[in-house]
This record gives C-alpha cells, structure tokens and sequence, in this order.
C-alpha cells in the first residue's frame, strides 16, 4: 500500500534549508516510530537515494521482503510516500530517509529525481498549482457558508435546542451533588462524572462533557481536592448559566461560551500574512483521537497563533511543522477566546530552519496578560507568553523562573516537573538568563521552548515538545480571583511578595539564589552542548 500524507506542496527557486535531527524526529508520531526511525537513520541502510534543491529526497531501504521500500519526502509540505504496509504518517522509512538527510550532502548526494519518485512529486505540484489558481479566482478568500443556508440553520437551531436540555441537566445533577455534600464524590463507585459526562454527549455539547470528566478526577486527588472541585464545580456552573442566557451576552463573549460548550466557529475574515516561527509543537490524546496543537509567532504582526488539529490514533495530525522552522504563510483566525485559534493557509517559498524569538518580557507582565485575558474568557487555563531574561531557579519541591533582575519569579507548572525537558532548560540556562516561550496559567508556567541569550537568530532554540496531560487550548478556566493562585516561593534572604491588581503574587527574589545555582550549574557539560544550536527535549 503507498500511504502519503502532508499539506500541498510549494515550488522554490532557492534550495531547501537541511533541518536537524531533532526537526525530523519531532515529526514522529509516536516514540515506537521515533526509535525505530533511527535505527534506520545511517546511510548504511539505504541505496539508491538522493535529493534535489526543490525539496525531494528519496531512497530505498531493504526490508524484510524481497524488493525494498521506496521511499520518497516532499520537505516543503512536508510530505511523504512509502511502499511499506505502515499506517503511520511518516512512517519509520521516511523518518529514517530525513535523518539520513538531515546528517549532510555526502549521505544523499544531489541529483536527478528517478521517474518512480517523479510521478508522485509532480502530481502533488499540480494539484498544487490548481488550488493556487482556484484560490486566485475566488479573490484570495475561501468560499464561505453552506450549500443550503436553510436547512443549516435549522440544524443549528435543533443542536442548541438540545445543548440547552443538556444544560439544564447538569445543572440539576450539580445542584444535587452540592445538596449532598462533596464528601459523596470521594465514594467508591461514584459514577456521577462518566454518567453525566456521557449525556452531555448525547447533548452534542462536547465542550461540556469534556469539562465533567475533568470533575472526576479531582477528588481523592491530594490534599484540598474538595476546596479544587468547588471551584470547578463554580466553573462548570457559570459556563451553564452563560449558555442558558447566552441571548443578553455581548457577541465576542457569546462567542467564546459557544467555543467553550463545543460549537467551533470556522474561521473568518482576511488572511494574515507573516513568516511564522514554530514556537511549540505537541499532542493530547483525547480517547480515540489525537490533538496536535501548534504555536507559531509572526516576526512581523508580533502575533501568536494556535493551530489545531486531530488524528486517529497511531496517525500523526497534520499540519506537520517542525519546532524551530519559520514559513512564510497566510493565517486565518478563529472567533472568540483572544483569537488565537487560526487555521493555516497558502505557504510562500520553502520553509528556513530557524528563526528569531519573540521579544518576550517580564514574569509581571506576563501574569498580567494572562489576566487581561481571563476577561474575555474566564475560562481559560493558561495564555501563551514568553518571558526575556529569566533564570530556572529550585524552590522547595518545585522549580520557578526568576528575572534576572531579581523582580518577580513564576513557579514552573506542576506538569512540567516530571519531564525531562526541564532539566534540557536547566542545562541551557546553567545559572545565566534565558528567553522562554509556554503558557502562563493559574497552574503555573508551563515551558514550551527556550533559547540562550543572544541567540536572537534562533540558533540557540530549543523545541518543547511533551505527552500531553493537560487541555492547553483553554478547555477549562479560571476567574479572576481563583486565578490568584500562581504565586511562587522566594529561594534567597530579603524575598518579598506583592500583589497586583489582579490577585496574582509576583515573587520578588534575592539575588543570592540565582547565583548560588549559576556555581554548581555552569561547570556541567549540558551548558555547552545547549548553547552550541538546537537541544533536544524529548
């Protein structure tokens, strides 16, 4: 079977940028494939293989068959074909193919495309070609609304009636377990969450089901689980109340409750054109679908950008972008929530493996946009920020990000302790300031990407990517004041904290901590290594 896979492909007079090996391994839609692709990933195990300028790069890796695997990539989509029986996009051959090109012009010499590899290449660029001319000849906008405008609003207006019966609901069975006391949803076999989480299905109100099943794994979560889900609880009830009086909201709020319950509204209005740096790149599993979400940044508009997108799963959701690439393209943004949803558009040119950070600022000014925004959605768990010249600190059983100025401090999300790419932030930082993009949230701050101080050319990225645990396109929320929580620790004498006007505590740190951790972090080996180009986190 010859599987491909990948956005449209885009011809370029300049030749295609060699990515690095930790480029092509973010492309691998699972750690099975990851590994299995490098095994595969040494000139040894391919024949026949070359590339051209325009982005192809092909080859033939021997299997357990008599006749071996072709393999072809398209860089510029990026975009990949294979003989092998795998369901997976890419598959290990292709990620090995990458990495074998990723390693240096010796390993795959350039040359002429072979008519094998030439036919599927030029019919991606023919299609190519006409959904250019297609898009040119609507006027460089999408067609937009239904086919029958009738009959989908009369769908519309079936499914909000049922949302709205679904709403009622649960707010009946939210007001039965406060009645009872939430002493009752620590029983055994308390089957309220899966329960009620499974009407709000059959309500057609994802957006709600989701936010249900998150109540049930709070309690017996630790000490405060019940202080945790009170407030969740609050949460869950403001979005029902919202939706049930969804008519006297202004629209960009009503906009945001209709997001939040699971009515996704298509995206709208003029394309945005920009070169978009790769900020971060990872997948939730969510049952039997993944969700792929991207965050890019406009070194031009200075905008920041959510893609998302969903996959079955053991298949790789597209868009596939590397962490750490810049593309030249058009965007168009989603209603609602700060309109960071957007969907991807035409690409310009072939894509340039590196790029400039954003300028990034403050720990303050950082939970000050997160606050700004819990105004238009007091739903939403986390903004993205990036934060200029900040130090990873220990504190206590955590970790915080310091200003170098020694101002304000963020504590580091819980989820991010655990993995591995803190410790990929702490070697990079060895104790000296460095520019870190993630997410700001009542939880913390959760790192994504990161890069050395005076790599302002990208050279010094470091890609974020992790397993999912969490939701971070905003699926639950805080309110202003419960969002107070993100506070942090000082780790030296003469600490102090303060308040804002938004409940948060920025953490003013002594100067003596920085500087204690830059003596015993700048003499290990991680440092060189990370400041030398791009460090892999996974």
């Amino acid at each position: 079977m010859l599987l491909s896979h990948g956005g449209e492909p885009l011809r370029t007079a300049a030749p295609v940028a060699r990515w690095t090996v930790e480029q092509v391994l973010a492309l691998a839609p699972d750690d099975a494939s990851r590994r299995a692709g490098s095994r595969l990933g040494s000139p040894g195990e391919w024949s026949g293989g070359g590339s051209d300028g325009s982005g192809a790069v092909w080859g033939q890796c021997k299997g357990s068959g008599s006749k071996p695997y072709v393999t072809v990539v398209d860089i510029t989509g990026p975009a990949y074909k294979c003989s092998c029986p795998s369901r997976k996009f890419p598959c290990k051959h292709a990620l090995g193919l990458l990495l074998v090109w990723a390693s240096g012009e010796s390993a795959l010499p350039a040359g002429e495309v072979p008519d094998w590899a030439g036919e599927w290449l030029e019919g991606r660029r023919r299609r190519s070609v006409e959904q250019t001319e297609k898009y040119a000849g609507a006027g460089g906008a999408p067609s937009a609304g239904p086919a029958d405008p009738e009959a989908a609003r009369r769908r519309a207006e079936r499914r909000a009636g049922r949302i709205t019966g679904g709403a009622q609901e649960l707010e009946e069975r939210l007001a039965d377990l406060l009645r009872g006391g939430l002493a009752a949803a620590d029983q055994p076999g308390y089957g309220l969450w899966e329960e009620t989480a499974a009407r709000m299905v059959d309500a057609q109100a994802p957006g709600l089901a989701s936010r249900v099943r998150e109540l049930g794994s709070i309690p017996s979560s630790g000490p405060g689980w019940p202080a945790r889900l009170l407030e969740e609880c609050a949460l869950l009830h403001l979005l029902d109340s919202a939706w049930l009086g969804i008519d006297r909201l202004p629209e960009p709020l009503a906009t945001t409750v209709r997001t939040r319950v699971g009515l996704t509204s298509p995206a709208e209005g003029p394309p945005v054109r920009d070169h978009w740096l790769v900020l971060a790149r990872y997948d939730t599993p969510d049952g039997k679908i993944v969700a792929r979400r991207i965050w890019l940044y406009g070194r031009e508009t200075g905008r920041t950008a959510l893609l998302l997108s969903f996959g079955a799963a053991g298949r790789s959701p597209g868009p596939v972008l590397p962490v750490g690439i810049t593309i030249d393209a058009e965007i168009t943004a989603h209603p609602g929530s700060g309109r960071l949803r957007a969907e991807l558009g035409r690409q310009f040119g072939a894509p340039l493996p590196t790029g400039t950070p954003p300028p990034g600022g403050t720990a303050a000014e950082a939970i000050g946009g997160y606050g700004d925004a819990l105004r238009e959605d007091p739903w939403l768990d986390a903004w993205p920020v990036t934060l200029r010249d900040v130090i990873p600190v220990p504190s206590g059983d955590g970790w915080q990000l310091v200003d170098a100025a020694g101002d304000a401090a963020l504590p580091v999300a819980p989820a991010a302790l655990s993995r591995p790419g803190l410790w990929k932030l702490v070697a990079l930082s060895g104790g000296s300031p460095v520019t870190v993009f993630g997410e700001c949230g009542h939880r913390g701050f959760d790192p994504f990407a990161a890069w050395s101080t005076g790599s302002d050319d990208g050279s010094g990225a470091v890609g974020y990517s992790r397993d999912g645990d969490d939701s971070r396109d905003g699926d639950g929320g805080r309110t202003g004041a419960e969002a107070g929580r993100v506070t942090a620790t000082g780790t030296g004498a003469g600490t102090a904290a303060t308040a804002d006007t938004r409940g948060f505590a920025a953490v003013g740190t002594g100067a003596g901590a920085g500087a204690g951790f830059a003596a015993r972090s700048d003499t290990g080996s991680g440092r060189a290594d990370a400041v030398s180009g791009i460090v892999p986190l996974i």
